[in-house]
């Protein structure tokens, strides 16, 4: 059965290999006794056991969306409580839909109570006047089953539609995601596997996972569910407006920094947060995203492609073989890099002793990444967005950007102070541009980042 714990969020989305199919749940007439089986998903009187969703940080441009949550009877049923709560943490409101075998695993007044929403859990429910999977779907930007048993993967490529769950997908107006959740031999087997090539054939179901880790058997293998939050990140950008399709955004994030010797290195207190929450807002908008990060620690956002590099010149090399000789691979440029503006002249190939006496650095200037794009595109195209963080007064923080607008030859400026920006989790900045500077009060880096990118999505059509 699928395993409980989750693994350290992948560089990027898995879409898992091709598929089989399982065989079908017994008829709807028949009776039986909710099991263990992780690949046993639910019949009008079965259940599943199933996974759950992910974490997303503050609330920001995702506010309004629905999310039909169908939870199915998994071991991994407990994540979705999670899922649940980062969803709404995020601002989604969460439809809570549950399998009777689900609550084997995971209480309804659990994720009601996470939820504020009541359980929907059978389509026969006197309650409701009308059809309730119809209703549901028709209020879902998108539906989430989490987690997706073998037995749910299989009635959904058969298009079944014997229970809440199935016709829900069914009925779906906008995108479906399922979290396969079962043991690697399960996952591996030649039913199942047709079942999945069949989904993926149809393009109607979008699967996140399964990925390679422990399971609760204490084995381990590929059909452990995904991690809850790359689950979360899909379910939010699937439901954020695509705005920036089908842009092609380079963005650098991070500081470089710049070896003297194998030990120590000149650096700078940039955590890469600003650029990498602007990766994951572009590319949940629907934006092609090539991120160059320099050394962080960052979870690659979701359905990005990343580019690690160290140092200034590694950045550089990176910078234009995502954006072409002729800058023709891009559409815009974000550079929040805090990219080094010396290194030293030489690097040491053993590490340099002390000896008591003072030590002299000789340091050479790095290039101008943005001037050198600056200076090299057309009128308009690609779109330049730098930085400019600076420690002196407003007034001249603004009158830096200014200078760089003309000097690098960019669209907009980002400037901010020092003090407000790295590290942390929010930033307030002013959005420099020839004919205005607009201040902002203090957002989150995710809500900066959408303001951004409003701005890179009105230049690019201009």
């Amino acid at each position: 059965m699928p395993g409980p714990s989750a693994p350290p969020p992948p560089p990027s989305r898995s879409i898992p290999p091709a598929p089989r199919l399982p065989p079908p749940p017994p008829p709807p007439g028949s009776r039986r006794k909710p099991t263990l089986d992780p690949g046993r998903d639910e019949e009008p009187s079965a259940r599943e056991h199933q996974a759950s969703p992910p974490p997303v940080s503050q609330r920001s441009a995702s506010t309004g969306h629905t999310v039909a949550l169908a939870v199915s009877g998994s071991i991994a049923a407990y994540k979705a409580a999670e899922v649940a709560r980062l969803l709404i943490k995020d601002g989604a409101r969460v439809l809570p839909i549950m399998t009777r075998s689900a609550q084997q695993f995971l209480g309804a007044t659990t994720l009601s109570g996470l939820c504020g929403e009541r359980v929907h859990e059978d389509m026969w429910d006197p309650a409701f006047a009308g059809e309730l999977h119809v209703d549901l779907a028709r209020r879902a930007d998108v539906i989430a089953l989490i987690p997706a048993t073998a037995d749910l993967l299989a009635r959904l490529a058969q298009g079944r539609a014997d229970d809440l769950v199935t016709a829900l997908a069914l009925c779906a107006k906008g995108p479906v995601i399922a979290a396969p959740a079962m043991h690697p031999r399960m996952w591996a087997h030649p039913a199942v596997q047709r079942n999945v090539a069949l989904l993926l054939e149809q393009g109607r179901v979008e699967l996140i996972g399964p990925v390679d880790g422990d399971v609760a058997s204490g084995e381990s293998g590929l059909g452990r569910m995904a991690d809850p939050a790359e689950i979360a990140a899909a379910i939010l950008a699937r439901a954020t407006r695509r705005d920036l399709t089908p842009l092609k955004i380079v963005i650098t994030a991070g500081p470089t920094v710049e070896d003297f010797d194998p030990v120590r290195f000149l650096g700078n207190r940039s955590t890469g947060k600003m650029g990498f929450a602007i990766a994951e807002r572009a590319a949940a908008r629907g934006a092609d995203v090539t991120l160059i990060a320099g050394p962080v620690t960052l979870p690659t956002p979701y359905g990005v492609k990343r580019i690690d590099v160290r140092s200034a010149l590694q950045m550089r090399g990176a910078l234009w073989q995502a954006m072409g000789p002729d800058l023709g691979k891009a559409d815009a440029l974000i550079m929040s890099a805090a990219v080094a503006d010396y290194r030293p002249a030489s690097e040491h190939a053993t590490k340099m002793k002390r000896d008591g006496n003072a030590l002299t650095l000789e340091l050479v200037p790095n290039p101008d990444l943005l001037a050198e794009v600056g200076a090299m595109r057309g009128e308009r195209s690609p779109v330049l967005v730098g930085f400019a963080v600076e420690t002196d007064t407003d007034d001249r923080v603004v009158a830096a950007a200014l200078n760089k607008l003309e000097t690098k030859r960019v669209d907009l400026v980002v400037a901010n102070h020092a003090r407000d920006s790295f590290g942390k989790d929010d930033n307030r900045a002013t959005l420099v541009t020839r004919g205005s500077a607009d201040v902002l009060g203090v957002l989150t880096k995710r809500d900066l980042a959408d303001r951004i990118l409003d701005r890179v999505a009105t230049m690019s059509h201009r």
